[in-house]
């Protein structure tokens, strides 16, 4: 799998559809454009992952996602800090491979510096779940995102360090502010 450490080439391979896998604040993630229904198939046939969990969507800047939420009152979305993912009320327009076939879309403004730039970058949703088959451990580097996928299928590997966070990222209920995981 070709790598790069270059932001801006990471944010073209996802114009171009590709499958990318780039660091966040605690392990690699495997993303796509979320607004290509094909790449998300591909990386949900990829990952082993049934369609109807849902993924989590990063997002530069929260009006990015304007057409897929509801509209919150401000004191709703004066909650929603960066690195914490927050199920938003899904609008009619979410993608159903994005919500799961619910009624959240699980979104999130990165805290982690690389991936918030790739997220500028590339200025638009981006699909994040961990870079890994269903039930392997999550890779740290890039050269365990390649040991994990050995048959190829990743366009790109933005080979950039993770951040020190070993856990799964909190997710909150915006509705009610309940922390989730």
């Amino acid at each position: 799998m070709p790598r790069t450490t270059e932001v801006e080439a990471a944010a073209e391979c996802l114009r171009r559809g590709g499958l990318l896998a780039y660091p966040t604040g605690g392990v690699f993630g495997l993303g796509c454009d979320a607004r290509n229904e094909a790449a998300i198939r591909r990386l949900l046939e990829l990952k082993q992952r049934p369609a109807e969990y849902g993924l989590i969507v990063l997002v530069a800047d929260w009006a990015l996602a304007a057409p897929w939420i509801l509209p919150v009152p401000p004191d709703w979305a004066q909650r929603r800090r960066p690195g914490v993912t927050w199920l938003h009320p899904a609008a009619a327009a979410a993608p159903p491979l994005l919500t799961g076939h619910h009624k959240t879309l699980a979104l999130r403004r990165p805290a982690w510096p690389p991936t918030l730039a790739l997220c500028t970058a590339f200025g638009a949703p981006l699909v994040s779940t961990s870079a890994n088959p269903r039930g392997a451990p999550a890779p740290l580097d890039a050269a365990a995102v390649e040991a994990a996928f050995p048959a190829g299928g990743i366009d790109l590997i933005l080979d950039l360090p993770c951040g020190e966070r070993r856990v799964p990222s909190e997710i909150r209920d915006l509705v009610t502010g309940r922390r989730l995981r």
